[in-house]
C-alpha cells in the first residue's frame, strides 16, 4: 500500500468515514478486493457515489493508460466488503459487484466528471482508455 493511501485509510477511519486529503468528504469507500492470483485481502481507499442504494467507483488509476490492479482483482473476485461512512462510525458491508457496461458507461462517467472536474483531466493522460466503473452493492 502506497504512503498515500495509508493516510487516507487511517484518516477515514479516526474521523468516521470523513476524509479532508484530496477533497474527498465523505465520498470515499475502502474497498476489501482479493488478489486474483494471490489472494490476499488489499484495502484500496477509492471516490464513490451513490447510486441508489450502492455506490459506483472508476478505475481511473488517475488517468494511466493502465488500468489498476485492484480491476483485475474486481473482475476475478465479485463479492468483497466495503468500509463505508455509518451514523457511529466506520461500517463494514460485503457487497457484489458487477461492471457497468456499455449501455450506460457515457451516461455513468459523466456522474464522476461532473462530481470533480479532476475525472475529465484523467483523460487527457490515458491514451484513449476507457475507465472501468463497478457498482457495489450491498
Amino acid at each position: 500500500m502506497t504512503d498515500f493511501n495509508a493516510t487516507i485509510i487511517d484518516e477515514f477511519r479516526s474521523n468516521g468515514g470523513h476524509v479532508e486529503t484530496a477533497g474527498f468528504g465523505d465520498n470515499l469507500l475502502i474497498l476489501h478486493t482479493v488478489g486474483a492470483k494471490s489472494g490476499k485481502v488489499r484495502e484500496v481507499p477509492l471516490f464513490a457515489l451513490p447510486d441508489g442504494d450502492a455506490w459506483l467507483v472508476v478505475g481511473s488509476a488517475a488517468g494511466s493508460p493502465k488500468d489498476p490492479a485492484w480491476v483485475h482483482n474486481l473482475r476475478a473476485h465479485p463479492r468483497i466488503d466495503v468500509e463505508k461512512p455509518g451514523d457511529g462510525g466506520v461500517e463494514t458491508v460485503s457487497v457484489a459487484v458487477s461492471e457497468v457496461g456499455a449501455d450506460e458507461w457515457a451516461q455513468t462517467w459523466e456522474q464522476f466528471t461532473t462530481a470533480s472536474s479532476g475525472f475529465k483531466e484523467y483523460e487527457k493522460t490515458a491514451e484513449g482508455r476507457r475507465f472501468p466503473i463497478f457498482r457495489l452493492v450491498p
